[in-house]
């Protein structure tokens, strides 16, 4: 029971930092359920099938509220579901101890993408990047690749949909973020399902863990309509580094097992990333503070 609402409160903040971030509540998701030890493939499935209603959910919220560009959506989504099927095969194949510590390394440096990348952004970068959106449309050949490629590493590492599209699109002058962050959360419920049907027809329905897949179903409906409340008391770039930060630190600890490392290297290793993890927090908070940067 204990451990069912520990994964519904990592579902309710990984789905409050989704809906503001555009990302994190599958790598976020996943990293946990990688910590306990659990098979790639099965996590990976239990996360797209969760995601199925939080998805759902937040897509519904974004499109009520403006935020989503409908062409930008299906250019991503289309090749998306694709090859998050063909990902959702791949992974299903793989023994899970053999890949384990490949998609802990994937989700790790991802991680490091999203600590390093919002702890140089300020609220002032976010503004002008606001400002200077001028509503062209992306073309499709950079929106067809793009959507595969997120979706293939989203099957197989339980999240990357977001992480991917998200500061790819939102590096693009013409696009602004609150359209990028609806429209990649609103196109995942599409990608999510070809996934979950991908784990389902290659793995079967024995292999989910419903409890798993309702806790995160809780947590993450629960928060979806939230997200844009939390997003007015704790900026992007706070979330960011926050959340990164997470990932990073949850992922080190399946990779320093895989590596056989233990004891004073181990705990050394830990000490070095919270530290880390802690001043970016902190530099974060004065930089933007200060008006800095």
């Amino acid at each position: 029971m204990r451990k069912l609402l520990i994964f519904a409160i990592v579902g309710f903040f990984a789905q409050l930092v989704d809906g503001s971030l555009g990302m994190a509540f599958g790598l976020t998701s996943s990293s946990l359920l990688l910590a306990y030890g659990v098979a790639p493939a099965v996590a990976s499935a239990s996360i797209h099938m969760s995601e199925i209603a939080t998805t759902a959910a937040s897509g519904f919220s974004h499109y009520k509220f403006g935020n989503v560009n409908k062409r930008m959506a299906l250019l991503l989504a289309i090749p998306g579901a694709i090859s998050a099927f063909v990902g959702a095969a791949f992974l299903s194949n793989i023994p899970g101890g053999l890949i384990k510590p490949y998609i802990s390394s994937f989700l790790l440096l991802l991680g490091a993408y999203i600590f390093f990348r919002f702890l140089l952004t300020s609220r002032r970068q976010v503004d002008e990047v606001t400002s200077s959106s001028d509503g062209k449309l992306l073309k499709k050949r950079f929106l067809f690749p793009l959507g595969a490629i997120a979706g293939f590493f989203d099957a197989i590492g339980g999240g990357g949909w977001g992480p991917i599209n998200t500061p790819i699109l939102m590096a693009n002058k013409h696009t602004s973020p609150r359209e990028v962050v609806g429209t990649v959360d609103t196109s995942e419920f599409i990608v999510t399902i070809a996934a979950t049907a991908g784990f389902v027809l290659f793995l079967g329905w024995e292999q989910f863990n419903w409890f798993w897949v309702l806790a995160f179903v809780i947590g993450g409906v629960l928060a979806a309509p939230l997200a844009a409340w939390l997003v007015r008391i704790m900026p992007s770039y706070l979330l960011g580094v926050l959340v990164g930060g997470f990932i990073v630190l949850t992922n080190l600890n399946t990779l320093l097992k895989a590596g056989g490392v233990s004891g004073d290297i181990s705990m050394g290793a830990y000490i070095l990333v919270a530290v880390i993890w802690i001043g970016g927090i902190i530099f974060s908070l004065r930089k933007n503070e200060d008006g800095k940067a």
